[in-house]
């Protein structure tokens, strides 16, 4: 039988002197074990969801629990428990990739022999092994975001948070990203991922719920939502559908 490891339950978010919601009375569920995609156009809420869900953001009111846990009562416990990787690179650029995960291990509570064998595990994993004693500011995107991958992983999160996790990296990159994605799911890290890439998201993703304007369009696996959306042959024709092709600049 299936458990859910995150619990939502009619979250809102108003911010200061907005005219609307930006998560607006948002139910979900999301199961244990799962690759789960929160999906929609730029301003739909996503960033908003997963700031709240990783305690950076207050809700102006609802709930929601993350292994059972709540902020109110568990913060650091929570903390713990979950992983980060921002879609901007949160790396030091003058200091080597060693450096920086060395650092951000011991921010979890990593140390000594236990830090360094899974720093340079994970380098060697992802292909950056001979590049640990450069400084980040030298690196490609895809090498960034590697790091920026292994920052958010040292400590066994039971669910990692993904914004945009192969943006503007080269095909090579981005493979090795998803496969070593697959593998830490299959090894029993729930991961909640937001991306502008359907067809990645499509491939990679166990169940997708597609978010506008703080609520959710839709919610199902990759193929039953393509299958009950009329003349759909893949999930960008379900999300056009959903979302409409208004275009949604921001300035």
């Amino acid at each position: 039988m299936s458990e859910s490891i995150i619990h939502i339950n009619e979250l809102y978010k108003k911010y200061k002197d907005a005219d609307e919601f930006s998560v607006n009375n948002l139910s979900l569920f999301i199961e244990k074990g799962e690759i789960f995609g929160l999906l929609g156009p730029n301003g739909a809420g996503k960033t908003t969801l997963i700031s709240m869900l990783c305690g950076l953001v207050k809700p102006t009111s609802g709930s929601f629990s993350i292994s059972g846990l709540t902020y109110e009562k568990n913060a650091t416990q929570i903390k713990n428990t979950i992983g980060v990787v921002p879609q901007e690179y949160a790396l030091y650029p003058t200091l080597t990739a060693r450096e920086n995960l060395r650092y951000f291990g011991s921010m979890y509570g990593l140390k000594g022999k236990e830090l360094r064998q899974k720093v340079d595990a994970a380098l060697e994993h992802l292909g950056l092994l001979k590049f640990a004693d450069k400084q980040v500011e030298t690196f490609s995107g895809g090498m960034k975001r590697r790091v920026n991958l292994i920052a958010g992983i040292l400590h066994n999160p039971k669910v990692l948070f993904l914004d945009e996790p192969t943006v503007g990296v080269d095909v090579q990159s981005k493979n090795v990203i998803i496969d070593y994605l697959k593998e830490l799911n299959a090894s029993g890290t729930t991961i909640i991922y937001t991306s502008h890439h359907l067809t990645e998201a499509q491939d990679f993703c166990t169940h997708i719920a597609i978010i506008d304007r703080g609520k959710i369009y839709a919610k199902g696996t990759p193929d039953d939502l393509i299958s009950q959306t009329p003349k759909a042959h893949n999930l960008e024709d379900v999300f056009i559908s959903l979302t409409g092709k208004e275009l949604r600049d921001d300035a």
